[in-house]
């Protein structure tokens, strides 16, 4: 198992108006003259923690990471309007322009593996190569699995306080029930469902359980932004066409690098879907990590993606 690289003072933050509405927080990382790579958070609406840094090397790389609309230090906080999929993919677009990148790779776990594939697949010619973790493709049955039924059979006595807040005769539609409370003008109804919610992802995310994560994500501010615009996302299917969209067109990254890990005991992105992306995409290298769940900073997960970013600056600079 390998450590992460040593914790790294940005050498760079600002903010950027986006809409008349969003204006995102941003940062950067490492080497100015390295090679440029943008990190995509998870969620959506999780927002970025310093860890994520570390993930580089950063005599390599120039890293940058940005909050998404509506999460972490980007404004108004926890806001719906003007958020969706293609919202944020222009906001990309827009963080590459703002910096004068020509080209760069993208990372993105869970909702960042999302977002990464919908990024990618609109400007393939700006992308160098993706590091997908924990695929999440915003698929029906990706859906019905975490949120409604099949998870529970893991985590029955979890999923008690998943489902607390809503009533029996709701539970057939359980994220249309947590839109309806997640959405509500008073805060003692809101709140409480967002926690809820928040922490039932939290309490799964991880092979074995850990306190310190369920504690951040049962945090009121964290847990309004994150369960709010998840759950935003999944009302509307990610904002995508057709259930399959980025299958469907992941025929136009094809020629791109790619290198996808994967936790075999990933429950809240289970491995059948970066399986299905890899048999779609057959010239990505699929990683599986045979004693993990969900989460980045798991051993197995951790070690696969430094070597990944390594092998990909190792690849930039030949």
């Amino acid at each position: 198992m390998r450590s992460l690289y040593p914790p790294i003072t940005p050498y760079h933050q600002d903010k950027l108006k986006v809409s008349e509405l969003h204006t995102l927080y941003y940062e950067q990382v490492g080497n100015p003259q390295g090679q440029p790579i943008v990190f995509l958070h998870g969620g959506p609406g999780a927002g970025l923690d310093p860890i994520y840094r570390q993930y580089f090397n950063p005599q390599w790389w120039r890293i940058i990471l940005f909050d998404q609309r509506g999460c972490g230090q980007s404004t108004p906080h926890a806001e719906l309007q003007d958020n969706t999929t293609w919202d944020l993919v222009a906001d990309i677009e827009k963080l590459r322009e703002h910096l004068g990148i020509e080209r760069w790779f993208i990372f993105g776990g869970s909702w960042g593996s999302t977002l990464a594939l919908a990024y990618s697949e609109t400007h393939p010619d700006r992308c160098l190569g993706l590091i997908l973790r924990g695929v999440f493709m915003v698929r029906s049955k990706e859906l019905q699995w975490f949120y409604q039924s099949g998870a529970d059979y893991f985590f029955p006595d979890l999923w008690q306080h998943y489902i607390a807040p809503i009533p029996p005769a709701e539970r057939n539609d359980l994220i249309g029930a947590y839109h309806r409370r997640l959405n509500h003008p008073d805060p003692q109804i809101r709140l409480p469902a967002a926690q809820a919610w928040s922490t039932w992802e939290a309490s799964t995310i991880k092979l074995l359980p850990d306190p310190e994560t369920i504690k951040r994500f049962a945090d009121p501010y964290f847990a309004e932004a994150f369960a709010r615009i998840e759950n935003h996302y999944f009302v509307n299917h990610g904002f995508f066409d057709t259930d399959d969209y980025l299958l469907q067109h992941v025929h136009k990254i094809r020629h791109l690098p790619g290198i996808i890990v994967q936790g075999r005991y990933d429950i809240v992105c289970p491995f059948i879907s970066a399986w299905e992306l890899h048999q779609a995409w057959p010239e990505s290298k699929l990683v599986v990590i045979a004693d993990a769940g969900h989460s980045v900073t798991e051993p197995g997960i951790a070690t696969a993606l430094l070597d990944a970013t390594d092998h990909f600056a190792q690849l930039a600079q030949s």
